[in-house]
């Protein structure tokens, strides 16, 4: 019995001893515990909630939602609002009539289906987003070509604010029409447009407006211009309605005004030209009957062989020297106006009318053509008047023999 009651002390003992060593860990973590929530960043807890609160707008909006239907189907006319940032203009052709330009088109509308209240106003998204609800088709009316730009990611934006009000931008480059007048060339100038609308949906489904005015609508940045032979002189923007038989539809223009560079054109052509026009009449400037320097003009302007005077015997008449090295002269210039016709041309396309370098290049060919025409002719005189002269004195010098 003693040793049963003293068993019973010991262990009663034990358990008091422990109870003191189990409630200093249960201290211990309850301390460390509310240190760590103490240390904790407030703001990670407040970006998981936003996170969060993020989502449960997206699921709700998108519960029910149908990409396939345009905002106030069967209500009211949906307004598009647009404006375009130019990022890099060009270049253009003027054999293909032309051109290429890299823009951020921005639209703007408004969707009730999307309004929302949440702690923040605009929700910023990218691309997978915008692939879920409606978006308005549009084209370019004179694209001849067009790239939505994908890497590393399709370049795409879009922003939602808590009344529905969204906006969309993307990056495109463009390959756009551009009827040329060449009639002025190359003191021309043109008006590039931009024409884009809504393919399916009618002025009286979808309508499109600029968003700023006509300075701000579109914009080009001060380094966008990747011209060589014009100038951008600046752009203006307008409204048009396109009528088929499917209805009427919005079109916007925007009109990008060039001014083409001249020097290229007065280095490469003007300047030739007139060179070989002066060339081809200096020779009638010398004397007609100063052999050596007509002789020594003609081969240094051509590069033909030297009439050696030195060479030619006494009984020839050295003014036989002047007419194939004279005759050289008229047809290279000539030619020399016919390559440089030919390679005016070849930067142009194959308009049926002349331009303003045709007549310039027409005139100066006449003036060549007429400077070998010249020739000829004072030439052919000139020959005639020493065979007369010759047989004269052959006729007196018979004459004196006979008496």
């Amino acid at each position: 019995m003693n040793v049963t009651a003293f068993r019973v002390c010991k262990t009663a003992a034990l358990k008091r001893k422990k109870i003191p060593y189990i409630m200093q860990w249960l201290l211990i973590f309850l301390i460390c515990f509310s240190a760590r929530s103490a240390l904790a960043d407030p703001n990670e807890d407040e970006a998981k909630n936003n996170i969060t609160i993020f989502t449960r707008i997206l699921d709700r909006l998108l519960d029910g939602y149908d990409n396939r239907l345009r905002p106030g189907l069967g209500d009211s006319t949906t307004e598009v609002f647009t404006n375009i940032y130019v990022t890099s203009f060009g270049p253009v052709s003027d054999t293909d009539m032309e051109y290429t330009i890299d823009v951020f088109f921005r639209q703007k509308w408004k969707d009730e289906r999307l309004k929302f209240k949440g702690p923040m106003n605009i929700l910023r998204l990218n691309n997978l987003m915008a692939s879920k609800i409606w978006t308005p088709d549009t084209f370019f009316h004179n694209g001849k070509k067009s790239i939505a730009h994908n890497m590393t990611m399709p370049n795409k934006l879009l922003r939602i604010q808590d009344d529905g009000t969204l906006l969309y931008t993307m990056r495109l480059t463009v390959q756009a029409e551009c009827p040329m007048h060449l009639e002025d060339f190359p003191m021309d100038a043109h008006s590039c447009p931009l024409k884009f609308g809504s393919y399916a949906y009618t002025t009286a489904e979808v309508t499109y407006k600029w968003t700023l005015n006509a300075s701000d609508s579109v914009e080009v940045a001060p380094d966008g211009s990747r011209l060589n032979q014009y100038d951008l002189l600046g752009q203006t923007i307008g409204q048009e309605t396109a009528k088929s038989s499917t209805g009427e539809y919005t079109v916007m223009t925007a009109h990008f005004h060039l001014k083409r560079k001249i020097g290229y054109f007065v280095i490469q052509t003007y300047l030739p030209c007139i060179m070989t026009v002066i060339l081809s009449q200096v020779s009638f400037w010398l004397n007609r009957e100063s052999v050596p320097a007509r002789t020594v003009f003609g081969r240094d302007l051509v590069g033909g062989a030297a009439c050696r005077v030195s060479a030619i015997p006494s009984t020839h008449d050295p003014r036989d020297c002047d007419k194939p090295e004279e005759q050289r002269h008229g047809v290279t210039t000539v030619l020399t106006m016919t390559t440089l016709s030919i390679s005016a041309r070849n930067s142009l396309p194959k308009v049926a009318y002349a331009t303003a370098m045709d007549w310039f290049i027409a005139v100066c060919y006449a003036f060549v053509f007429s400077a070998l025409i010249e020739f000829a002719t004072v030439n052919y005189f000139t020959k005639r008047g020493w065979a007369w002269d010759g047989k004269s004195i052959v006729n007196d010098k018979r004459s004196a023999s006979s008496l």
